[in-house]
């Protein structure tokens, strides 16, 4: 029987591991929610996943009829997100009780969801927007950081944590790099309340996506990884397949000017979103030469295909015997 890990963010949301399947686009789905909050951690999707909206009100309910325990959404809290207002209000006529804002202003999501009594975590990269959404009332923040897959933050996690720990009275949830047990008890060490798992959840039995992308994670290094701006107009961490490095990893200084322009920014933005957003469909979920996958550099520590109630169990079992080696240390 594993013992509970006991944390502000694991009584916040009254689950027995402060670990989060984290939200991932085109790779979370009803499977791999349930079995994370079924497992005692807690299980997020990002809406978008399901398109049109009716299919995302139909996941919710499937995934509220499969399991009682808490689950997550991840909203995109960003104008070129035309459906956010409707899949708040579909969250939370479903009873979701965590919500998950990226890339934008959280004030809305925040607002609405305390009313329901749901709790908000905001993705954040540096102190200045996370004192910010501490500020909106934020039930704690995502401190993304180097080596996270998708929009990952520039600054190293043993960096960001103690430097928002210093300032922030609401929990912090490490993101970035974690695929092992022991990097669990490191965040935790360092101030974190909780961690964020992506990548490892790619290589699982429940992820229906490409078995060429699993592989992928499975023979993948940590150098295998770049960022490129040309999935969302945001640096991105994806696989350095063959088609990403004949595409580059820049945006055309044609598409770059006209982003950057203050006339032209708010059409430029939403056409370079919904062009990445079709790359990364068709790569995730067909055979295709035009392979783009996001992961994070814990690829290098991501060798086999495991069931989410099986990664639960290692992570958990690693992280005891992490904490054991620890305290059997001797200070002198």
């Amino acid at each position: 029987m594993l013992k509970k890990i006991k944390t502000p963010f694991s009584d916040l949301m009254q689950i027995d591991f402060p670990i989060i399947a984290a939200p991932m686009f085109l790779v979370s789905n009803t499977d791999i929610v349930t079995q994370a909050s079924e497992c005692g951690g807690i299980g997020t999707f990002p809406a978008l996943n399901y398109r049109p909206i009716e299919k995302y009100a139909e996941a919710l309910k499937t995934i509220k009829s499969q399991t009682k325990k808490p689950i997550g959404v991840n909203i995109i809290v960003n104008k070129s997100n035309t459906r956010q207002d409707q899949d708040l209000k579909v969250a939370l006529d479903h009873g979701v009780e965590l919500f998950i804002t990226s890339l934008g202003s959280p004030k809305k999501v925040i607002e609405e969801a305390h009313k329901n009594g749901a709790k908000v975590l905001c993705d954040v990269t540096n102190l200045e927007h996370a004192l910010k959404v501490q500020d909106m009332g934020a039930d704690g923040v995502i401190a993304v950081g180097a080596g996270a897959g998708g929009h990952a933050g520039p600054i190293s996690p043993l960096v960001l944590i103690p430097w928002l720990k210093t300032r922030l009275q609401i929990p912090i949830i490490a993101a970035g790099g974690i695929a092992h047990g022991s990097m669990i008890s490191a965040c935790l060490a360092l101030g974190a309340s909780g961690v964020s798992i992506g990548t490892r959840f790619i290589a699982s039995r429940e992820a229906q996506v490409d078995q060429a992308y699993k592989e992928a994670i499975l023979k993948s290094t940590p150098e295998d990884i770049v960022m490129t701006t040309r999935v969302s107009g945001t640096p991105a961490a994806v696989i350095n397949t063959p088609y990403v490095q004949e595409l580059g990893t820049d945006l055309p200084w044609a598409m770059k000017i006209l982003k950057d322009h203050k006339l032209t920014k708010k059409y430029m933005v939403p056409l370079i979103h919904l062009m990445g957003m079709k790359s990364l469909e068709e790569a995730a979920t067909k055979p295709t030469w035009k392979t783009v996958w996001t992961a994070g550099q814990s690829v290098g520590l991501v060798e086999e295909i495991l069931s989410v109630k099986e990664i639960y169990q290692k992570l958990i079992e690693e992280y005891e015997e992490s904490v054991r080696q620890l305290a059997s240390l001797s200070v002198e």
